[in-house]
Order: C-alpha cells, then structure tokens, then sequence
C-alpha cells in the first residue's frame, strides 16, 4: 500500500522520539512492501517562534491531504506567557477540530516485565488492560462564553462553559461499544451526573444508545469515584468512555498505573484522518539530552498501522519488538529497574528496530 504521513514532531522531546517512530515505520515499509511518504511541518512553539502562530495554515493543509498524522508533542514555559489564544497547546485543540477527530483513544496496559515499575502495588495493577476513550471536540474546552473579563467593582472573573450536544454524545458512545465488542465487552461511562446537567444529558444519551448493544455491559461511575477506583482496583475497568475533561485527567492516571507515561500511546480518530501521538507531553527539562522514552511514539506508530491503515500484522510487530526488546532489559530512565540496561532515546528506537525481525 502508499500512503502519505504528516509528521509534525512539535516542541521538546516531540524533536527526539519522532524520528524514532519514522525510522520503525521506514523498516516496516521495506519489510512489509509498504509504500510510506513522510512530509514534515512545525506546529506549536516551534511554529510560532517561525511564523507567529501555533497552527499554521500550512501545517494544517498537509495534515488534511495526508493519510495519517503523527505527532509528538508540543508546548514549553518559554511560550507559558503567551495569550491562550495563542500558545502552543492551542494547536492540539484546533488540529482536532479541523480533522474532525472527536474520539481519542488511550491504551493503558501493564507490561508484565514492568510491573514493578509502577509505584503500586504489584496485586493492585498487575495484569490491567484499559482503554480510555475521550470525547475531544467538545465539552469545556471548545465550549462558549469562555475568557476573562473584568469586574465593574474591580477583579476579574473566568469563565468556560461546559457544552454537549445529544449527536456528540452518541458517536462517541458508539465508539466506545463498539471498541468493547472487541474486547471484553464492558463500558464504564464516567461523568458528574448528580450535579452537572451537562453530564445528566451525557448519562441519558449513552443508556439510549446502549440499547443498540445488547451484548455489552455498561456501567455508570462518577468522576470523582472513577479516580479512587483507578488506583484502588483498575482491573475492574475494560473501556472506560469520558468527556473531554474527565478523560484527559483519567487518562493521565492511568498512565501512571503502568509505570510511566512514556510508554503510552494514543489515537485520535472519528474522521477519514486519524492523529497519532504519545500521550505524555513536551517534557521541556529532559529536552535534548537522548533520555527521552520513545516507546509510547513507537507505540503510537504501531496505532496508526492498525487503525489508519488496517495492517494489524504490521502493528503486532511493532509490539511484539517492544515486548522482546523489555524482555532483553533494556530500559530506559523513566522505567529503570535493578540489573536493567539503561540506554538513551535513540539507543532504545535502535533496538526495538533491531527486534522487528
């Protein structure tokens, strides 16, 4: 198969661990006889240190006439003083919306080789298996009245509104149905019924459009609930489906139930043009130092095989070489353990390149 990807490595670390995830898919495409065009563009602080906005039209142009996007990472304190509407973290939220990618999926799966390097219990997350699936293109992040305005007696007061529509609630519930037929046929949805009425909307769509899989299970948890069961008893958890919010906070949790961020990839998709992306951010203190982990990048690869482009033989691999090169030791720092090899950003993708055949 051709397929043309856009490849925008962003702010901080995003500059180390995507090449590491281009050279994987450049070996899978000799391996495999797959066609793979990678074209490059700045998004972020990058882009705005360039040409003073974080999305340029550009960027956003190629990501539109490309087959999959892969992204690393963006944002950093020197753009921390910018206007909201300006820093780079604003590119996430505007790519999204312009690709229509109102799904975002996050696996979070404990290596068994890794287990100890959660700061939980071994009992407690051994064996977990999650998928968060988060609503990406509304809620309180796109929702309006947003800003900050002044106060006639003096003080300022912030607003962001949280907004659902019955059509934004069900694609995404059906996303996280079907996503759980193909796994252990359970659904957690996560909201704050009991006093947002937004989520009272949210609670009542999904139970309509459960009716439609009769062969799942669905449950229903607070957000607040959701936190402490995370931590207490994650296994009890299959597909976990949130709100834009509550999954970016639950998602990062259970990120952390694995051991660390960096070996967690992500898919947005819900249009023709999926986005792939580690969840972990620009980590601007270990920015070019080769410490990086570039696992959840490769990881994210191995996502845009299997769902943008159907070559699930193609992403086993991928995670069948993450899985042997752990088993070989290697580490790197933010999942080092007793005994392990510790190596560098790029001696990690090298051997994880190696493994793939």
């Amino acid at each position: 198969m051709e397929a043309k990807i856009a490849v925008l490595a962003g702010d901080g670390v995003g500059r180390e661990i995507v090449p590491e995830a281009v050279k994987i898919l450049k070996a899978i495409g000799h391996q495999y006889h797959h066609s793979f065009e990678f074209v490059a563009a700045d998004i972020g602080g990058h882009a705005i240190d360039k040409v003073g906005v974080p999305l340029p039209s550009e960027t956003l142009s190629l990501a539109k006439q490309s087959d999959a996007v892969l992204l690393g990472a963006v944002g950093g304190p020197r753009w921390e003083g910018l206007d909201y509407s300006m820093r780079p973290e604003r590119a996430l939220l505007g790519i999204r919306e312009a690709l229509g990618l109102y799904a975002n999926l996050r696996p979070a799966k404990v290596y068994s080789n890794l287990v100890d390097a959660s700061t939980l219990k071994r009992e407690v997350i051994e064996g977990i298996d999650i998928l968060v699936i988060r609503e990406l293109t509304g809620g309180i992040y796109f929702g309006k009245p947003k800003g900050i305005e002044q106060l006639p007696g003096g003080g300022e007061r912030g607003v962001n509104t949280e907004v659902y529509t019955t059509e934004e609630v069900r694609r995404i519930a059906k996303v996280a149905f079907e996503a759980a037929r193909k796994r252990r046929k359970k659904v957690t949805s996560v909201d704050k019924a009991n006093v947002l009425e937004s989520s009272e909307l949210w609670r009542k769509v999904v139970i309509d459009v459960h009716k439609g899989y009769p062969d799942v299970e669905l449950g229903h948890i607070y957000v607040d609930n959701a936190a402490m069961q995370l931590v207490r008893n994650p296994r009890q958890f299959d597909v976990l489906l949130c709100n834009n919010m509550f999954g970016d906070i639950l998602s990062d949790e259970a990120a952390m139930l694995t051991g660390s961020i960096g070996m967690l990839p992500s898919a947005s998709v819900g249009a023709k043009i999926g986005l792939f992306e580690p969840i972990h951010g620009s980590a601007p203190d270990i920015a070019g130092k080769n410490i990086a982990n570039p696992i959840a990048t490769i990881a994210s690869a191995a996502m845009m095989l299997a769902y943008a482009f159907q070559l699930d033989k193609e992403a086993e691999a991928i995670e069948q070489a993450i899985i042997k090169t752990l088993d070989m030791g290697y580490r790197t720092k933010d999942i080092q353990s007793p005994g392990a090899r510790i190596v560098g950003t790029v001696e990690m993708g090298d051997a994880i390149l190696r493994n793939l055949s």
